[in-house]
């Protein structure tokens, strides 16, 4: 990718809505998503973020991304927080 092309790429990018049947690579979902690489391995390692393995790249569908951002998703997310809370506060308490 030369200079040109990632800087006509990030100019697409802002212009441009989640499309849901668009195909993006990892690293356009952690520009859309404004987020770490890291962050997008842990969304994926821990299933918030589905994606399939195309050769060794992940390639995530814009539906997953939208989906990642509604409300329902927090919800689902904070259920399992607080299931791994009370796992932790039931370890520790006995000590």
């Amino acid at each position: 990718m030369t200079p040109y092309d990632t800087l006509a790429y990030a100019s697409n990018m802002d212009h441009n809505e989640i499309k849901p049947n668009a195909v993006y690579t990892t690293q356009e979902a952690q520009e859309i998503l404004k987020v770490s690489r890291s962050t997008i391995k842990r969304l994926l390692k821990q299933g918030l973020l589905k994606a399939n393995k195309v050769g060794k790249q992940y390639r995530v569908l814009g539906k997953e991304l939208l989906r990642l951002v509604s409300p329902e998703v927090e919800k689902r997310a904070v259920k399992s927080y607080l299931k791994l809370k009370k796992k932790v506060v039931d370890t520790i308490n006995p000590w």
